[in-house]
This record gives structure tokens, C-alpha cells and sequence, in this order.
């Protein structure tokens, strides 16, 4: 490929990716939040400070959640509109407007992190293998994706609202800009085709119900102790049972990850 038509692929691709109206907050905001926080636990758990990339940024919103964690931060995303809100909202962070593997940084990191970006893309272990160039020896690469057999997608395909687990919806093509969908497995066979040793799997939030229905419950309850299975009768009064649903959703996910609603890989260069 010559760099003009180089270019002009990169081109249609940030426009692509410039064309689909998601966003973190958007849609479904209170469980989106949510399961961002979540997510960034998981990071948290697993990764190698000093220094954080975090591709796809989106808005910024959970980079500046890792950023404590880290003395340099930069977040990278195709888009110029998400780009453009996270440096006018997270001041200490450095934000760039560049496809994740076309990013430039003389800089190494001990941390990368995808956090749903790789069922976006055209080729995601060349993305993969791009990206680990900027990763120091012993750093690590964590990737999360949505996870195609979720307790809740196989829930749907017995009822017949979905054909097949794997199958992309309207949102997920339209809204989302989804390309593929991902398990576990299909996930680590993209780390090994980049290279890439996988030295652990995880997932993120125990999700029995649709995102529409399980965010109408977080925004709608009810919560309060009532006798109505939220506690027992006579529990503390002050609990917040709403954190403590969410808090053991996670938790539990953790025994269960090929049921998360998310799962992800770490992953070390393989030398």
C-alpha cells in the first residue's frame, strides 16, 4: 500500500469510526457508568504502573479514572468530537486524536489498555501487534470486549429474541459500530496471532437482564429493605442495597467470567 492510499484508508476509517453516535453516557447511563467503574477495577487489578496508554479514550471519562494510578497518562481515540470533550474536561491528561495503530510515541508504557475497542476494528491482532511495540518488557496489554455468551445472550437466545449469541444487533452494527463478536477464546486467539502471551482471563459483571432492562432497574428500584427480597426484614435500614446488588454482580462475575457481560485478556510480549 502506497502512503497516499495509506492515507486515505486511515481517512475512511476515522470517518467511520467519526459516523456512530456512541458514546459512554449516552445510552443507558446509569448502567453504562457503572459497568465503566467496574471495568476500571478490573484494570486496577491487574496492571503495571508507572505509565498508562489507554486506546480508544472515548471521552476520557475512565482514563481520568486510572490517571491516580499512573504518573503519565496519554489517551488515544479516532474520534475528533471525543477527543475534543476530553481535553476540555480532563486537564491533566494528555489526549490524541490518532487511530490506535497509527499512534507515534518515542515513549514506552508498563500499561496499555483497550477497554472495548478491539470488536471496532478492521484487523484486531495486527492492531495488537502494532500497539505492543510501545509496551516495555514485563508490561502488560489488557483488553476487554463485549462478551457474545453472556449469561444474558444465551438467556435471549432461548427465548427467541436472539438467533444466535454471536449475532451483531442494530445497535451493536448501528450505534456501536461493532464489527465481530468475541468470547473468551476468540479473544486469546487474537493475543497469540499478535504474538502476545495471555496470563490471564477475566470478566466483568454478572448480567442477567438486557442493558435496557437492568439499566431501568438500577434507575427505578426499588431498593429500600421492604420485604420484597433486598434484605431481610429487620437489616440495617442504611444499607445500600443498590451498591450492594451491583458490588456482588461483580464479585460474582469473577467466579463466573465466561457469563460477564464483558471479558478480557492480559497479555505480556511473548519473548
Amino acid at each position: 500500500m502506497t502512503e497516499r492510499s495509506r492515507s486515505q484508508a486511515e481517512q475512511q476509517e476515522i470517518q467511520r469510526q467519526n459516523s456512530f453516535p456512541w458514546q459512554r453516557g449516552k445510552f443507558y447511563s446509569a448502567y453504562e457508568q457503572l459497568l465503566g467503574y467496574y471495568i476500571v477495577q478490573s484494570v486496577v487489578e491487574n496492571m503495571q504502573p508507572p505509565s498508562l496508554l489507554d486506546l480508544a479514550c472515548g471521552n476520557g471519562q475512565l482514563t481520568n479514572i486510572m490517571s491516580p494510578y499512573f504518573d503519565r497518562v496519554v489517551g488515544v481515540d479516532a474520534s475528533a468530537m471525543h477527543i475534543s470533550e476530553a481535553k476540555k474536561t480532563y486537564h491533566d491528561i494528555e489526549f490524541i486524536q490518532s487511530l490506535a495503530e497509527e499512534y507515534q510515541d518515542s515513549s514506552m508504557f508498563s500499561t496499555i489498555t483497550m477497554i472495548t475497542l478491539l470488536e471496532h476494528v478492521q484487523d484486531p491482532s495486527a492492531l495488537l501487534a502494532a500497539c505492543a511495540k510501545h509496551l516495555v518488557k514485563g508490561g502488560v496489554m489488557i483488553a476487554h470486549v463485549p462478551n457474545a455468551i453472556a449469561v444474558n445472550r444465551r438467556i435471549s437466545k432461548i427465548m427467541g429474541s436472539l438467533s444466535d449469541e454471536y449475532e451483531l444487533s442494530p445497535f451493536d452494527k448501528d450505534i456501536a459500530g461493532h464489527r465481530r463478536s468475541y468470547d473468551i477464546s476468540l479473544l486469546v486467539q487474537d493475543f497469540q496471532k499478535a504474538g502476545l502471551k495471555v496470563i490471564k482471563t477475566g470478566g466483568v459483571f454478572y448480567k442477567m437482564l438486557s442493558t435496557a432492562q437492568i439499566n431501568w432497574l438500577l434507575e427505578n428500584g426499588p431498593w429500600e429493605e421492604g420485604g420484597f427480597g433486598w434484605g431481610r426484614i429487620g437489616a440495617e435500614k442504611s444499607k445500600d442495597w443498590r451498591k450492594a446488588f451491583c458490588d456482588a454482580c461483580y464479585e460474582f462475575g469473577k467466579e463466573r467470567p465466561e457469563d460477564c457481560n464483558v471479558v478480557y485478556a492480559v497479555g505480556q510480549i511473548d519473548v
